[in-house]
């Protein structure tokens, strides 16, 4: 098992792509506010936006030794929230760089922009 000094502390969405396309196990954590998810989202995320985090942390606790990779819009609060998760002993996180964005223009563009 990987831990954080084995993983980049980013990805980018050709990466996350090929995990996928690959069946490859871990969670996407979808942390930008509910609005947004209903709005576009990557399907088998899961949703817990940043600004609930400090009162819902413990529901990531079973995937505390898991791939976790992290996305919002554009990658600035994934990056905040991967930083978090760290200091918390979350292992294996990494930040996707430019979210959803750059997913919906590279990767499926079938998944609304905004």
């Amino acid at each position: 098992m990987a831990d954080s000094n084995d993983l980049p502390l980013e990805i980018d969405v050709a990466t996350l792509a090929a995990m996928k396309e690959r069946g490859e196990t871990f969670v996407l954590l979808d942390v930008r506010e509910q609005d947004e998810y209903d709005f576009a989202k990557i399907d088998g995320s899961l949703l817990l936006p940043m600004s609930e985090l400090p009162s819902r942390l413990d529901e990531l606790d079973m995937h505390r030794n898991d791939h976790i990779v992290v996305h919002c819009h554009h990658g600035g609060r994934s990056l905040h929230v991967t930083k978090v998760l760290q200091a918390e002993g979350f292992g294996r996180v990494q930040n996707l760089a430019g979210g959803i964005d750059d997913w919906s223009l590279q990767i499926d563009t079938g998944v609304p922009r905004y």
